[in-house]
This record gives structure tokens, sequence and C-alpha cells, in this order.
């Protein structure tokens, strides 16, 4: 049986504890579609590819990780913006996003999921509204093994900046676009940072602290949360679940 939209909307409010965190874009809903949804399917971003992806499938609804509406984005639907919001409209298709709440989720967001596929042991959390997660490795390797470990599960080469034959037993890591969080990072017990992007500041501050830093790729460390999210849904109210991984090497 079909879910109605503001049931499941509902659902993934309470779930993701959405009320709770301030964000940069809203979380929910954000183009409305259909009544009914039997199909879902996620993805990380509300690309127009993503999106002409889900119609082809005739999904009911498109839950993804980073969708619109971002205060940092000018307001007039135009270009792109339009022909993303354009083909939902025609098809009917709801789009619903959710950001920080999804990076959070003790079970099905991205910082457990990560920690999951890299088999990090988590031990506690930390910095703005929590978002970073700090734990430890079952048994302590190099900066450069770990490393190496990384590009395996993710199946993708991490920029690593650190001393090599350093021993990490103690991890810190935060998904996506996190680098910021480094400065505070590397005040901490941890051996290492890691995160999806990198700014210039972080080779000197990593040289000078000690403290390793792996960007890990924006895309590569957030694509598992939306996945298990998406699979929970499949579970709970018996609906067909589509996942699609659209290759991005940011």
């Amino acid at each position: 049986m079909p879910i109605q939209r503001q049931e499941l909307e509902n659902h993934l409010a309470q779930l993701l504890s959405v009320a709770r965190f301030k964000d940069y874009a809203p979380n929910g809903l954000q183009v409305e579609g259909r009544q009914d949804i039997q199909h879902i399917v996620t993805g990380v971003t509300a690309s127009l590819a993503l999106i002409e992806a889900a119609i082809d499938l005739k999904a009911d609804a498109l839950l993804v990780h980073h969708g619109f509406f971002w205060k940092s984005e000018n307001l007039p639907i135009v270009r792109t913006k339009k022909q993303r919001i354009a083909a939902l409209l025609r098809a009917d298709l709801n789009l619903f996003g959710y950001h920080l709440p999804l990076d959070a989720h003790e079970e099905l967001g991205n910082n457990a999921q990560l920690a999951k596929k890299l088999g990090l042991i988590p031990t506690g959390r930390c910095g703005d509204q929590e978002l970073v997660w700090m734990g430890e490795l079952p048994v302590p390797m190099s900066f450069d093994t770990f490393s190496r470990h990384i590009g395996i599960s993710l199946n993708r080469e991490p920029l690593a900046i650190g001393q090599a034959d350093r021993v990490v037993r103690k991890v810190a890591w935060c998904t996506g676009g996190a680098q910021s969080y480094f400065h505070e990072v590397a005040n901490l017990d941890v051996d290492c940072f890691i995160t999806g992007e990198a700014s210039e500041f972080v080779t000197h501050l990593a040289n000078e602290t000690g403290v390793g830093f792996i960007a890990a790729g924006h895309h590569a460390t957030e694509r598992y949360g939306i996945a298990a999210l998406g699979q929970h849904l499949a579970s709970e109210f018996s609906l067909q679940h589509t996942h699609l991984d659209l290759d991005n090497p940011v």
C-alpha cells in the first residue's frame, strides 16, 4: 500500500529530529508532488540528472541530502534551478531534502554510515550541534596504511596530509565540507581527522600540529546515509526503493 506524502514527511521529521537543527536549507518536503507514494528514489544531490533518472524510473518521491533553497543561493527561479524545479513539477514528483539531520542521525546518518564503512568505533561527539564524531580504530595502523584503507573502502583515492608513519588510534570525522572543524579537532586528543573536502589552511595546520588530515571526497563520504534512509523507509512501509549513486569526483 502507498504511504501518504504527509505521513512520510511526519515520520522523517520525527526519525531525524529535524526540529533540533539550525541548518542552511529547509529540511523536509521541498517540492510538492503527488499524494500517494509507493516508489522512492534516493541520491546525494538533487541535480537535473538525478531528477530525470527518478522520473524515468516512475518514482513518486526523490529523497536527497543536498536539496534546494540554500541560504546562500540566489532567489530567482532561473536557468538550472528553473530546469530542475520544472522537471519535478511536470512529473508531479515529490522532492524531500535532509541535510544536517541526516549527517547526525545515530544509525542512518552519514557519519554513522561512514564509521561502519571504515570500521571505526564511535566514542563521542563534539563541535557545533555535535556534528563531529570521534572514535577509535579496532587495530591501530600507520597514517599511510589508514589512508590507503579509506581509499579502498570508498573506491576513491583521498587527499592525505600527515606523517606517513604516525600511528593512528583515535580518529575524528565529519562528512562533506567540514574542513573548518579541523581548527577545533586539531586541539583534541586525536591522531587524524576525516572529512570530504580540503582548504588551503589544512596543510599548515596538519604539519604544525601533527594531526593527520584526510579529505576523502564530499560525495564519497555522504552517499551512504541517504541510501540507508531509503532502505529504512522501504522496510518500515513496504515501499519500493531505488538508490542512484551518480558519480561525482568532488
